[in-house]
């Protein structure tokens, strides 16, 4: 080769060099979807509590304690909605003898004591950490007034560190769950797929070798994930629930004033 050819060859190395780092994608920060609770925020959070989760999948392969933590952990998240730690909710229970909570009558006695505004009752109806798949079911049972009011009577510091439990007067609890939600989620299902990644996205880092199919190989992040759907189904039930109240209460208001 001349010597008139290599700053030739030169310039276009230096080219693609300088095009491969300008085509290099940014470190862009996405902000994880945000769940909003439907309940007036103006007199303080909503207050929740978890009981622990019932195991009806048939195996005993995980841990039932740790899918509880995923259920605060993501209830903490909801925006408008704070939630006690599992802790003091074992605690509770065991002042009251109750080793587990199996009627609504439990649920009453227990968000009482607690002096919650509501309490969530889970149950895992499947697990298989080689598809993966979580079939989980759970139920809210709430006083309609304080969750249509918002309002708490025990901030979530004060009850997560008090060596006693509270117990408000009269708190009363319906004898059926204000919501429910029930899902089966197969991680060979694309619907369940299409979910998972739009879940994942703004909760990972943009370097990581499978992006949000990390997802799919860590049985740990997959219950974050079915903690979501858990909230999220629960909280579309709770927005329905809300805005038909608020509107039979508009309607009442409405027929009262034109009398």
């Amino acid at each position: 080769m001349s010597n008139l050819a290599w700053p030739l060859v030169a310039g276009v190395l230096l080219g693609a060099a300088l095009g491969g780092c300008a085509s290099k994608p940014k470190d862009v920060i996405v902000a994880p979807t945000k769940l909003l609770s439907p309940y007036d925020a103006s007199r303080g959070d909503v207050l929740w509590a978890v009981a622990p989760v019932r195991n009806e999948s048939g195996t005993s392969v995980f841990d039932t304690a740790a899918i509880g933590d995923k259920l605060v952990a993501a209830a903490e998240e909801i925006e408008g909605v704070r939630c006690v730690p599992l802790n003091r909710t074992l605690d509770a229970m065991r002042s009251l003898n109750m080793p587990v909570v199996r009627t609504p009558g439990d649920a009453r006695t227990l968000a009482a004591a607690m002096g919650v505004d509501g309490i969530l009752i889970g149950t895992v109806t499947a697990w298989d950490p080689y598809t993966p798949k979580i079939g989980m079911s759970v139920a809210l049972y709430a006083s309609p007034s304080w969750m249509q009011a918002g309002r708490t009577r025990l901030d979530p510091r004060t009850l997560s560190s008090s060596p006693t439990v509270a117990t408000p007067d009269g708190v009363r609890y319906a004898d059926a769950p204000a919501a429910v939600a029930s899902e089966h989620l197969d991680g060979k299902n694309n619907q369940v797929l299409m979910d998972l990644q739009s879940f994942a996205q703004g909760r990972q880092k943009h370097d990581s070798a499978l992006g949000w199919r990390r997802y799919l190989v860590s049985m740990d992040l997959y219950s974050e994930f079915a903690a979501y759907r858990m909230m999220d189904g629960l909280l579309r039930e709770e927005w329905l629930r809300t805005n038909l109240a608020r509107a039979s209460a508009a309607v009442g208001e409405g027929s009262g004033a034109r009398e």
